[in-house]
């Protein structure tokens, strides 16, 4: 691996190091960690430095975190939100992923590809990366607005759809003639719904008091949970299968316990520190030479993917009622492939269908548009904003699907509109209604518009920072608009289209910060709230403003 050095101890903390100096320079740069490993992987690999060749010990890492990857993803397979958000993530993954497939596979054919070739270039093309996104929506408190459900909803239908597709490579793999690949289709559908029946009876009578009797210790917990990936990985492989689907069913084996998020929460680390080595050794196999062949191909099929993806999600979520907005933002979660496109290519050249620089031009495929993806979600309200008058031809008439999020309301006896109902906002629409006021709720979490509708408040569906959602409020009759909104871009959002439309009520928005609240005003704010500082005063004017002169000298000795 590193002949310049003497052990193999010593060659890991090399990497280690360059590991960690180069992924500080991608997070510098915003960058996900993905890249900055693989990066790492060809410095140091035979095309530049020359340090690390294919290695026992980081191949064997590097497995370990394949199947801690796919154990993590079934473990956090959360069916709720597909089933929260019903037709749409459903719709809107099955058809991207066949949409990108048929287009992308034409593509690759008209770049000279082989079939099996442009078969695996193009299913590689139709995945994104569910920890990149996330991470991303959450980095931008965005996980529980609309797009961020449906993106959620469809990343976790293409998390099924990887692991149908890498069981149908190795049914593939098996045997060539047409007569011989259905036999061996219908022995490892036979095969595996064993395989999950018997994962089902465990399920239903071993593992949740198995993991009660664990859970007494919180180290014998995890280890349990990762020996449990790690033999059923090993399962997978006897049986035919793969590694990454024994791993991903015995993940979703313990979803259903009470002590998933435990386990979860303790394997996400160790997860990503092995991936490490996954990323290192793809970087490491990768010859300089070989990507210069395939900067054309890739630079192609890295336009569809960061382009023609988001158009896909965009005109299937339009068709479905979305508005433009909406389908843009989720839209552009899809624009770039994931480490499962990594991984399956990995698994193509074990099984001999591809070869090294097939996954090359996979490889760079992702490089390019994992870093430039994150810059495109991270601005993604900017880049609306520049380009909102292009895509009406993504919106129907009439967006049924928000316009029905919220009961109908008399807007005519309307005179505050509050933006923002979690437990501050909430709080402030029950005071003011019980003081009189008529207010109209607005929020961009649909499970909450619903959880508060049924409690009796008059809401709807919309986002602050939407200006074309601003125009179909009752802006004419409400004295006051409120945001219990604490995020500074937000309320600066809401204070420009307010302006844009001509609002002439007042404005009372929320700061985390006296300098922010100081921001605020300056941009025409007429009132900024500080939770902590205005509950802050209020209890000590609750606590001492009743106290006579006797109890504050009792206070006072006492301290």
């Amino acid at each position: 691996m590193l002949p310049i050095f003497d052990d193999v101890f010593t060659e890991i903390a090399v990497l280690l190091i360059l590991a960690a100096i180069i992924g500080a320079i991608g997070i510098r740069l915003r960058q996900p960690l993905i890249v900055a490993f693989i990066a790492v992987g060809i410095m140091v690999g035979p095309s530049v430095l020359g340090w690390v060749s294919a290695n026992d010990q980081v191949d064997l890492l590097a497995k370990l975190g394949i199947a801690l990857l796919l154990f993590v993803v079934g473990l956090k397979l959360d069916l709720n939100i597909i089933r929260s958000m019903g037709t749409v993530a459903l719709a809107t993954g099955l058809g991207q992923v066949f949409f990108t497939s048929i287009i992308g596979y034409l593509i690759a054919i008209s770049l000279g590809m082989t079939l099996v070739t442009a078969l695996y270039v193009s299913v590689a093309l139709t995945f994104s990366s569910t920890i990149i996104i996330v991470k991303l929506l959450s980095d931008k408190r965005e996980v529980d607005t609309l797009h961020g459900r449906i993106a959620i909803g469809f990343l976790i239908v293409q998390d099924i759809v990887v692991v149908l597709v890498m069981i149908g490579l190795t049914a593939l793999s098996e045997t060539q003639d047409a007569a011989g690949l259905g036999r061996e289709s219908a022995w490892v559908l036979l095969k595996g719904g064993l395989f999950i029946v018997v994962i089902g009876l465990l399920m239903r009578y071993v593992l949740t008091p198995l993991l009660h009797h664990l859970a007494r210790s919180s180290e014998l917990l995890v280890l349990f949970a990762i020996a449990w990936a790690v033999t059923l990985g090993a399962l997978g492989v006897y049986l035919g299968f793969s590694k990454e689907v024994g791993a991903f069913l015995a993940g979703v084996s313990l979803a259903s316990t009470p002590y998933r998020e435990a386990i979860g929460a303790r394997l996400v680390s160790l997860r990503d520190f092995l991936l490490l080595f996954f990323f290192i050794d793809l970087g490491a196999g990768l010859e300089l030479a070989t990507l210069g062949t395939q900067v054309v191909p890739a630079i192609l099929l890295s336009c569809f993917v960061l382009i023609g993806n988001p158009l896909i999600v965009m005109i299937i979520l339009g068709a479905m009622g979305y508005r433009k907005r909406t389908g843009f933002l989720a839209g552009l979660t899809v624009a770039q492939i994931s480490e499962f496109s990594l991984i399956m290519g990995a698994l193509g050249m074990s099984l001999g269908h591809i070869d090294n620089e097939t996954m090359g031009l996979i490889t760079l495929v992702g490089l390019i548009t994992i870093s430039i993806s994150t810059y495109m979600i991270l601005y993604s309200h900017y880049l609306y904003e520049q380009l909102s008058s292009w895509l009406d031809v993504f919106e129907r008439k009439r967006a049924y699907r928000e316009d029905s999020m919220g009961r109908a309301v008399d807007e005519r006896s309307i005179d505050v509109i509050l933006f923002g109902l979690g437990r501050f906002g909430s709080s402030i629409a029950r005071e003011l209604k019980k003081r009189g006021h008529h207010v109209l709720a607005v929020d961009f979490d649909p499970e909450l518009v619903r959880k508060q509708e049924e409690e009796g408040f008059e809401i709807r569906y919309g986002d602050a920072e939407d200006p074309e959602f601003l125009i179909s409020l009752p802006l004419g009759q409400s004295s006051w608009i409120l945001s219990s909104l604490r995020e500074m871009p937000i309320n600066l959002g809401l204070l420009h289209g307010l302006r844009d439309n001509g609002y002439k009520g007042r404005v009372a928005v929320t700061a985390h910060t006296a300098s922010d609240a100081k921001h605020l005003e300056q941009s025409g704010a007429d009132r900024v709230l500080l939770p902590y500082t205005d509950a802050a005063t209020e209890a000590v004017d609750n606590l001492f403003g009743s106290c006579d002169k006797k109890t504050l000298g009792v206070v006072n000795n006492r301290r």
